[in-house]
């Protein structure tokens, strides 16, 4: 027995839709087990020898079934409204496993950039940057120009924006 699934859908869709509808189903829902219903068919058409000689019964049958198994997942499954207050403790704040690797290897190219400075560059950055000194504090404690002080920073941002890109 050979049935012919667009026929079958143009005079039967519309009508299953508005019988699971009127079953408590939204119109979304309905439309998506109208098309799994034929889908059904069309993945495993009923056995000729099964006697089904009723195709409507036959695709009725099939959607109130679908119909029955998506309630029972619906009841399963436990929605949460995204606008809701539990919606937006349900991410979680804590990086990703790929993130912390990400910045350690960072903090690690960092460190190996910083080692890599004349000390003199390295000591005024870490004070600057680290320490949270001024350019004025960061050049009297190195006994140099203000000048002098944001130039050894600058070259140690340089060389960390090299050296960390590099990687």
């Amino acid at each position: 027995m050979s049935w012919d699934i667009q026929m079958l859908f143009r005079r039967h869709a519309r009508d299953i839709a508005r019988s699971l509808k009127r079953n408590g189903l939204t119109e979304e829902a309905a439309a998506d087990i109208t098309q799994d219903t034929f889908v059904r068919v069309l993945a495993k058409p009923p056995a000729a020898t099964t006697g089904t000689h009723n195709p409507k019964a036959y695709l009725y049958k099939i959607s109130r079934n679908l119909r029955i198994n998506q309630q029972k997942r619906e009841r399963l499954i436990e929605t949460v409204d995204i606008e809701s207050d539990a919606a937006q403790n349900l991410a979680d704040p804590a990086p990703s496993p790929e993130s912390i690797v990400y910045s350690r290897q960072c903090l690690a190219q960092t460190h190996q950039a910083l080692a890599e400075l004349p000390e003199r560059t390295r000591r005024a950055f870490e004070m600057h940057r680290l320490g949270e000194r001024t350019l004025n504090e960061v050049a009297q404690e190195l006994n140099i120009s203000t000048t002098g002080a944001w130039t050894l920073i600058r070259d140690a941002y340089k060389h960390l924006l090299a050296r960390v890109d590099e990687f």
